[in-house]
């Protein structure tokens, strides 16, 4: 394992652990917290070059089917466990697209080229 791979592992288990303990806080809570972390992943992943432009209009559309799903599950004012955990499960699923989308090799040379040169 290199130390980049480390260092993103235990980013990643961190940020697991306090979205789970959020889960204390609340269903709506966690989905909000899920919801920012990742967009925050993908917007990271864009502008310094791991995720490709296919990659990052892919992930967006997820992210818009989840918060259509999440809007669906707010409209009557209360998320059930059932949609919660339904939620839930995509937003880990989308977590780990995220994260295979990222470290997959494939960079847009551009963004890449324009990060490094900023540093």
């Amino acid at each position: 394992m290199t130390a980049r791979t480390t260092k993103t592992l235990v980013a990643a288990i961190t940020g697991l652990v306090l979205v789970s303990g959020a889960a204390l806080a609340g269903r709506d809570d966690t989905i909000d917290a899920n919801r920012d972390v990742l967009r925050q992943r993908i917007e990271q992943g864009r502008y310094n070059g791991q995720l490709t432009r296919r990659e990052y209009r892919d992930l967006n559309a997820e992210q818009a089917k989840i918060n259509a799903d999440i809007a669906r599950a707010e409209a009557d004012g209360r998320v059930t466990k059932r949609e919660f955990n339904k939620i839930h499960d995509e937003q880990i699923a989308a977590y780990r697209n995220v994260k295979a989308d990222s470290t997959n090799g494939q960079v847009s040379w551009w963004r890449r080229w324009m990060y490094q040169t900023r540093n």
